[in-house]
């Protein structure tokens, strides 16, 4: 029996993505071998690879002047590819707002001069600061659109200018609507809204793409983007289930009509944590996320009772991270209205308890 999975990453797939897979995994096609046997540079292969770039192109509008890279070490490789790449005057500028956007920060500080242009840990990141001060010659400025851990995102991209924006959108991507072009790259590890872990997502304006010769070839971007992705053997069955999903999405109205039931599934959760007397949201309700929802009776034991209750009665993986504690759903683009309902209706239940 299927539960419902509320993990923050490696995230719930769509049922009937998991199905066309099961289908499909000894012999796709009439190929007469699995997706996950098949030669990276065969005809069968190809066809499923350039099917998920213009899949992707498509559901967010992405510019012809953009490339999409599929490229293996997930978005925390991307901490350091980034600032190895995009490095001109050897300087970048960081918006605090959670864990993450701390790591892209640290990791960038041992390549150029990385520089805190806003943060909100000082109010434990309950809220996304305001961006006063970006350097006019920083080579670009970094920011987490969702904040997985603290429940936050931003409700509107900052204007930076001639400045490229770089995003993190690992857990946000493909869940609203952005506009790709107030970008100048944006990243994303595939495990919460694309597909299975194992990849991240690369869309880089063209014009950010340097031949940096000093960098090892398989860093630069340049190689990746000259080979169309397939510089080297990439993770072919996970490109195959990226395909699906991004098939899948479509079929429901594409990010426009995804995002219509984010919103719906977000104010189910939100409105009871409002009106509850013993769970309470922790984001500042202006900047509250669609997708990670963190939440708390106040008081450790009663989270701890919490989930190990839930956990019995099919809800899974509803602990808060590590680093805070209290409780958390994460609610992405393939989790059903139902699940979401389902967790409330339990939590009242809990709650009258």
């Amino acid at each position: 029996m299927r539960i419902y999975n509320f993990s923050a990453g490696p995230a719930v797939l769509p049922l009937p993505v998991l199905e066309k897979a099961a289908a499909e995994l000894v012999e796709y096609g009439d190929a007469g071998m699995s997706v996950a046997e098949m030669s990276h540079r065969s005809k069968a292969y190809d066809d499923i690879h350039t099917a998920a770039v213009e899949l992707l192109r498509e559901l967010m509008n992405v510019p012809s002047n953009y490339k999409i890279l599929f490229l293996q070490g997930g978005a925390s490789m991307q901490f350091a590819q980034i600032p190895m790449n995009l490095k001109k005057n050897g300087k970048a500028d960081f918006v605090i707002t959670g864990e993450w956007s701390n790591r892209a920060y640290k990791e960038a500080s041992g390549i150029l001069d990385a520089r805190i242009a806003a943060s909100s840990e000082d109010i434990k990141f309950a809220r996304i600061p305001e961006i006063k001060d970006i350097s006019p010659d920083a080579d670009y400025l970094h920011i987490c659109t969702n904040n997985t851990i603290t429940g936050t995102r931003f409700t509107e991209i900052p204007d930076t200018g001639k400045i490229p924006l770089v995003a993190d959108m690992s857990s946000g991507i493909l869940s609203e609507v952005f506009d790709v072009s107030k970008f100048g790259l944006i990243y994303a590890g595939t495990q919460k809204n694309i597909g299975p872990a194992g990849m991240a997502v690369v869309i880089i304006r063209e014009d950010l793409i340097n031949n940096d010769n000093k960098l090892p070839v398989f860093l630069q971007y340049k190689s990746h983007a000259d080979a169309n992705s397939l510089y080297n053997t990439p993770p072919t069955y996970t490109i195959y289930m990226v395909k699906l999903c991004l098939e899948w999405l479509k079929s429901q109205g594409g990010v426009p009509g995804i995002q219509k039931i984010n919103e719906a599934k977000a104010k189910i959760l939100y409105d009871y944590l409002d009106s509850s007397a013993l769970f309470r949201g922790i984001a500042d309700k202006a900047h509250r996320s669609l997708m990670n929802v963190p939440f708390t009776t106040g008081d450790d034991e009663k989270d701890k009772q919490f989930v190990k209750e839930a956990s019995a009665a099919g809800f899974a993986n509803l602990g808060g991270h590590r680093l805070v504690g209290g409780l958390r759903a994460s609610i992405y683009n393939a989790m059903p209205t139902e699940g979401v309902q389902a967790l409330v209706d339990f939590m009242k239940k809990f709650e009258s308890r």
